[in-house]
């Protein structure tokens, strides 16, 4: 197809990338291994692990998991927060042959059990914290056979790891009761794995190496199919298009990555976890990023130079008093992505920070991005920006033909960063790829004639009030902008008159915000049928670990109110 985009590339960025020069993720990993070996990779609560010792590390694990009778392609599940434990189980893992379950630790047990069943996980590598969730899930039949129990402090070293976990467990009782017979610690996994030998299995470009589960706050989660030449696609990708951000600052040497976002999520898992992996960074990573003030704290004692965030994370640190103490002065790239980042936010980003968010888009379908907008950007754009290297888009209408540029459709997405299919589920399957191979995203977006993206709304989210459509992304946008409003959502409700109507959801800034001055700025803002008919002020918005926020959650309890 006619990619008219790339004449629009910021220069030295190509318009493709060759994924063959890697048949792995294992063989990219394993030279960045040794090519940074002795330097630092991830620090967590102050203790960090070289690339050597990630490497060293995994080696065992890998190892051990071996000797427990796992078989090439096996599903191996894990089940942490941002820790040191995270990195070395998914190398491990990919260097044993087997395939990664990213899995949220905060699942009840019931989504939990589903996704164990569903990728057929034999092993289960999971953070104390969460075993009575594991216990629970797996009462039942469950093809679960090896469970590994990691404890916070494993990795920081003595004695601050004995500390850590004496605080976790009896101090601050973070800990469930759980029992799980046969189960092994961690730590005692690594020194059994040392002395065992790694079989090396030929892994291929085809081979799978992550199964991503997606869809869960829209139906059954399914689980997006990534083989290993996927991922590394879009990380040489991702690693081309952040070069003329980092030159910008003159970057030299090792850059830092803060990562806030949960390493479970697509969006993490590739640009902070692996993305920093190949180009030697060290990755920051913050277990709790919802304790704001704990993560400013720890963000003290760095120079930032990469920024990887959603819109309720840049937003919840700005209203931080001390973050804008932070040093920013080595920051190059704020990365948005995950859900819209609001005009607002950015604005505000830009202006306490220096450095202005670039918003990128991708899903778990695609192994996280697959446009952003230039990395050299001097502002916020409020698009998503260009398809990056290898990626093919079209705007699709309901018929599955193209629309017109600056006319909004689903957007469609072909390249090599797209899923092989939803495991296991051809029907699934079916029903988002056409017939030449473009991934239907379930986004409504425009592209204009630069072939700039810009995301209108998610099509099971679109509002139909009298027949017009109502895109609950503006309708937050411009609510944001109130000086009053902190968080807002809105959602569509059924009405009698006009079949549904909107119903807006607010976390007060200034307590002393009332409906009808809300109603009185909408009024002023929107035309008839987008004016919010409902107004309901929360204390907090339900949102998902990324700190997107659930707009199903809030109509399905309206829903439940009304009846």
């Amino acid at each position: 197809m006619d990619r008219f985009w790339l004449k629009n590339y910021p220069p030295g960025v190509p318009a493709d990338i060759d994924p063959s020069v890697y048949p792995s993720v294992v063989a990219l990993i394993e030279e960045s291994f040794a090519k940074y070996r002795d330097a630092k990779a991830y620090v967590c609560m102050g203790k960090a692990l070289t690339f050597g010792e990630i490497d060293e590390l995994s080696r065992a694990l890998g190892a051990w998991l071996q000797g427990r009778g796992l078989r090439r392609g096996a599903r191996v599940a894990i089940m942490m927060p941002n820790v040191l434990q995270y990195p070395v189980a998914v190398a491990a893992v990919l260097r044993a042959g087997f395939i990664a379950v990213n899995v949220n630790p905060l699942y009840t047990a019931r989504e939990l059990e589903h996704q164990l069943k569903d990728s057929g996980a034999e092993a289960v590598i999971v953070l104390e914290n969460f075993a009575s969730t594991l216990q629970q899930a797996i009462a039942g039949p469950t093809p679960v056979e090896h469970v590994v129990v990691a404890s916070l402090g494993d990795l920081l070293g003595f004695p601050k790891g004995l500390i850590v976990n004496f605080v976790v467990r009896r101090v601050q009782k973070m800990i469930p009761a759980w029992s799980l017979p046969g189960n092994v610690a961690f730590n005692d996994v690594i020194a059994a794995g040392r002395s065992l030998t790694l079989d090396r299995p030929d892994l291929g470009p085809d081979d799978v190496a992550v199964l991503q589960y997606t869809g869960g706050t829209t139906g059954i989660a399914k689980g997006a199919t990534l083989l290993h030449h996927t991922i590394v696609a879009n990380l040489l990708a991702s690693e081309a298009w952040m070069q003329p951000g980092l030159k910008r600052k003159h970057l030299t040497g090792q850059f830092n990555i803060v990562c806030a976002l949960p390493l479970y999520h697509v969006f993490a898992f590739v640009t902070c976890g692996l993305l920093g992996m190949r180009t030697g960074a060290l990755n920051i990573l913050i277990p709790n990023p919802r304790d704001m003030k704990g993560t400013v704290k720890e963000l003290s004692k760095y120079r930032i130079n990469i920024f990887p965030g959603v819109n309720t994370l840049f937003n919840g640190l700005l209203n931080q008093p001390d973050f804008a103490g932070l040093d920013f002065s080595g920051l190059a790239i704020s990365n948005g992505g995950g859900m819209a980042v609001q005009e607002a936010v950015a604005k505000k980003w830009l202006a306490v920070t220096g450095c202005p968010i670039v918003e990128g888009y991708g899903l778990s379908e695609t192994s996280a991005g697959v446009t952003c907008n230039p990395t050299d950007s001097l502002e916020y754009t409020g698009s998503i920006g260009l398809p990056l290297p290898n990626v093919e888009i079209r705007i699709l209408d309901d018929q599955g033909h193209d629309v017109k540029l600056g006319e909004p459709g689903e957007i469609a997405i072909r390249g090599p960063q797209v899923m092989r299919d939803y495991w296991q589920q051809p029907e699934e399957t079916a029903k988002v790829m056409t017939p030449d191979g473009f991934f239907k995203s379930g986004d409504i977006g425009e592209m204009d004639a630069r072939g700039y993206i810009k995301i209108v709304d998610r099509k099971k989210d679109m509002i139909s009030v009298s027949g017009f459509k109502v895109f609950p992304t503006e309708i937050e946008a411009v609510v944001a902008n109130h000086p009053g409003v902190l968080e807002c959502a809105a959602v569509g409700v059924p009405d009698a008159n006009s079949g549904e109507a909107v119903m807006l959801f607010v976390v007060k800034r200034d307590p002393g915000l009332t409906k009808e001055a809300l109603a009185a700025y909408c009024a002023k803002e929107f035309t008839g049928y987008k004016r919010p008919k409902y107004i309901e002020f929360r204390d907090e918005l339900p949102k998902s670990n990324v700190g997107k926020i659930l707009r199903r959650e809030l109509r399905d309890g309206a829903l439940k109110k009304a009846a």
